[in-house]
């Protein structure tokens, strides 16, 4: 489950956000990430639950008081982990979602995501890669000179600037 996770996240938070400052790739790492740490554990463990993304945002704000820049940019990893919870649907695993307020045990099951229907992920794969497309497209990476300041900096076009951005400068 990587294209859902990577796709939907950055389409969230573009239509949150409408940021062309943000740094996309932080968010698909951090939408990544509890899969790829926790999945070799064995299934969802501290990286699935409420309390890790939390404390990561915690750590990213008390780490960058006064760096406003490097802050910005940062933030992008904890609102990716938030993401996952999300699209994982990690609220109804309550004893993992919650840990450790029930329980220091966080059972047997695997990653959420590869429990689902095959039906459900090839859908979610399919949608994360349309949501890839989408965003390859709107924010014109086919040009290799945006794409290659996205590879390097995360960050989209100033024109790309949500509607009103212009008249808030």
């Amino acid at each position: 489950m990587l294209l859902w996770f990577a796709g939907a996240s950055w389409v969230a938070v573009w239509l949150v956000f409408q940021d062309p400052a943000f740094d996309y790739r932080l968010v698909m790492v951090g939408a990544l990430l509890p899969d790829v740490v926790d999945g070799p554990l064995g299934g969802a463990r501290v990286l699935h639950t409420l309390v890790f993304s939390v404390a990561l945002l915690a750590l990213v704000m008390l780490a960058t008081r006064r760096r406003r820049a490097l802050r910005r940019h940062l933030l992008a990893l904890p609102v990716g982990t938030f993401l996952h919870l999300v699209l994982d649907g990690m609220w109804a695993r309550t004893k993992v979602f919650w840990w450790p307020l029930f329980g220091t045990s966080f059972g047997r099951r695997g990653l959420p995501s590869l429990g689902r229907p095959l039906a459900l992920l090839v859908f979610e794969e399919l949608a994360g890669a349309l949501a890839l497309a989408w965003c390859w497209r709107r924010f014109r990476l086919g040009e290799p000179a945006r794409r290659s300041a996205f590879l390097r900096t995360g960050r989209l076009g100033r024109e790309f600037g949500g509607p009103g951005r212009a008249a808030r400068r």
